[in-house]
């Protein structure tokens, strides 16, 4: 016969500690393998960007500040706000963005619009694209991606019936996405204006209207992006300096040395790379080292093997982007889903095309890797709005649907 030793009991501290891991595991709690496909590439993205933040920033944070680590403890801070901003986002229903998405996008546009219109907008390399709020500044640009994707999906849902017809269509997407960009136009931010025109034709796209529907509204935006391309002096020549090749000494002292050196940083590494924290570009030689071409460091300090992993990490993500379209059945969660790729995927590809000199010189930073605050934080809050779609498997969505919206199945 064998006796059991009476349990002791259970103190405060025991009690705390099952109900700590159980709220951890709440946070993360999902049925899906495209959520954490999707979570644990952001995590890695965002992590590796914190490291060569440190690394690209470095010299230029001692030379401003005396400092090694200023740049680098900001990011941090940054990525403190976005990563609970990104949970707390992931477990919104989807009733909760629809219900907010007009507020989001009022709010979006008149921070914008304080930055154009008042004196507490703020110019930054030729672009006034910043609000400050004395010691607080931001960049609402980046808030409009975010409000505008959450309400294109809204609208379109709401006009699934009337997707062939203009007329019905163009209102309110016109006045109220179209206002939005032009505010942003107005502030010389050429690169965010490219972005989220992108987005709200990648948004119309994806929720079925048809290619030929497309096709006069994308020649119209051709002719005044052309005309708005040659506007200024500066632009044309870097446009002139970007069609040459940069091949003049001229445009090398000029339009052409941040692209130039970010080729010869990239050329440096080799396919192994000289090694984090070696980059010899970012001492000076290579402007916006640790934001719009942090693609060169990593390309410098990881070779050939870095720049491809850091590619296939953004089309790992697209993937997972894309099979939470393909298994949801609301209209909403697909055209948002589809925003937000077209935002995160479309900006990664032309701000590496721009460190290549596939595209002239846009001012457009890494998503989730360049330095920047407004940018970090508003990118994970709209992959925490793909993952609240994502949480649940879709036979558990409460979301009736009204139309299935195809993933563009040949329909032109």
């Amino acid at each position: 016969m064998t006796t059991s030793l009476p349990r002791p009991p259970q103190t405060e501290d025991d009690r705390r500690g099952p109900a700590a891991v159980i709220a951890v595991k709440r946070i993360f709690a999902a049925e899906t393998g495209s959520y954490f496909l999707i979570l644990g590439t952001t995590l890695f993205l965002v992590a590796f960007g914190l490291i060569m933040v440190l690394s690209s920033s470095a010299v230029e944070s001692f030379k401003a500040s005396g400092d090694f680590f200023n740049g680098f403890i900001r990011q941090v801070l940054f990525a403190a706000i976005g990563l609970p901003l990104m949970l707390l986002a992931a477990r919104m229903p989807s009733a909760f963005w629809k219900r907010w998405a007009g507020t989001f996008m009022l709010v979006a546009i008149g921070l914008q619009f304080l930055v154009v219109a008042t004196p507490l907008g703020s110019e930054h390399g030729g672009n006034r694209n910043w609000i400050d709020f004395g010691s607080f500044t931001a960049q609402p640009s980046e808030v409009v991606k975010l409000a505008l994707v959450i309400w294109l999906g809204w609208i379109l849902t709401k006009k699934q019936q009337v997707l062939g017809n203009w007329r019905d269509l163009i209102v309110p997407i016109a006045p109220v996405a179209g206002g939005a960009i032009v505010l942003v136009m107005i502030g010389n931010d050429l690169g965010t204006v490219i972005i989220l025109t992108a987005i709200v034709f990648g948004a119309l796209y994806f929720a079925g209207v048809k290619l030929r529907h497309l096709a006069v509204p994308l020649m119209l935006l051709g002719v005044v992006g052309f005309v708005l391309a040659f506007a200024t002096n500066s632009r044309q020549d870097r446009i002139a300096a970007f069609l040459s090749g940069c091949t003049s000494e001229n445009d090398y002292a000029g339009d052409c040395w941040q692209t130039v050196h970010g080729w010869w940083a990239l050329a440096s590494g080799g396919f192994f790379g000289v090694g984090l924290g070696n980059s010899k570009a970012k001492w000076s030689w290579l402007p916006e080292a640790d934001n719009d071409f942090i693609f060169a460091i990593i390309g410098e300090e990881f070779g050939l093997l870095g720049a491809i992993l850091v590619l296939g990490l953004f089309v790992v993500l697209a993937i997972g982007f894309i099979r939470v379209i393909r298994s949801r059945t609301d209209p909403f969660a697909r055209i948002t889903i589809s925003a937000v790729m077209v935002w995160i995927i479309g900006q990664a590809f032309v701000n590496i095309a721009v460190v290549l000199g596939i595209l002239p010189v846009l001012g457009v930073p890494l998503p989730l890797i360049s330095a920047g605050g407004s940018a970090l934080i508003t990118t994970m809050a709209a992959i925490g709005v793909v993952l609240s779609f994502a949480r649940h498997a879709p036979a558990q969505q409460l979301s009736v649907p009204t139309r299935q919206v195809p993933i563009r199945a040949g329909r032109r």
